[in-house]
């Protein structure tokens, strides 16, 4: 055997191992992956009401109301998309990510 051939040999046998289970029963870090909320603003003064917002939106977060205004309906269940935001002919639409009040320390 050539010694070439050897280490080849030798390298084939390694085995990985899988990572060993997680056993104690906690479920995974859930409180670092919490779901991003957005806030959605219609600028009625520019819209024309064509309701193509409300129309397309996914996950059914803007109404039109009696008038044919959309407003906002569910904004907890935006989820970011931009849809409405993209598609609306008149700019009137915006989606933000909601960030987090920050809580400033009291003086005692």
């Amino acid at each position: 055997m050539t010694p070439k051939s050897k280490a080849k040999q030798d390298s084939s046998e390694k085995k990985i191992e899988p990572p060993a289970p997680d056993l104690s029963g906690s479920a995974p870090d859930t409180a670092s992956k919490t779901k991003k909320k957005y806030t959605i603003e219609i600028y009625k003064g520019w819209c024309k009401c064509c309701g193509i917002c409300a129309a397309f939106c996914p996950r059914e977060c803007i109404r039109l109301d009696e008038e044919g205004m959309p407003f906002v309906e569910e904004t907890d269940r935006c989820t970011g998309c931009g849809w409405c935001e993209l598609h609306c002919p008149d700019f009137a639409i915006s989606v933000h990510e909601r960030r987090a009040k920050r809580i400033e320390p009291t003086e005692d």
